[in-house]
């Protein structure tokens, strides 16, 4: 994504909030769906693209899509956006990667 698109997204008047409390609890708002979940491993869609979160004992302790927010929970390492149309493009995810 270029920095003009980039502007023009943020001229839309997307607002996310991203708040990690102690490495511990992440609230996230802005969340359109959970493409995939499980211990190691959190990936949600959002208004400004995909959303990776990475660590251990993770889980999804609330779950709102009326309210478009979700709160994850566990030892996070990282949290990581990637665009939603480079994603298409690179074939997805995991089997996307195995069947290039």
């Amino acid at each position: 994504m270029t920095l003009e698109e980039r502007k023009n997204m943020n001229a839309v008047n997307v607002i996310q909030n991203l708040v990690l409390e102690n490495r511990e609890k992440l609230s996230i708002s802005g969340v359109l769906d959970v493409f995939s979940f499980d211990d190691q491993v959190v990936i949600v869609e959002t208004e400004l693209g995909l959303l990776t979160v990475k660590g251990e004992d993770l889980r999804i302790n609330k779950l709102s899509i009326d309210t478009s927010e979700v709160v994850v929970e566990g030892d996070i390492f990282s949290m990581s956006y990637s665009d939603k149309e480079m994603e298409k493009k690179s074939g997805g995810g995991f089997l996307g990667k195995i069947f290039k």
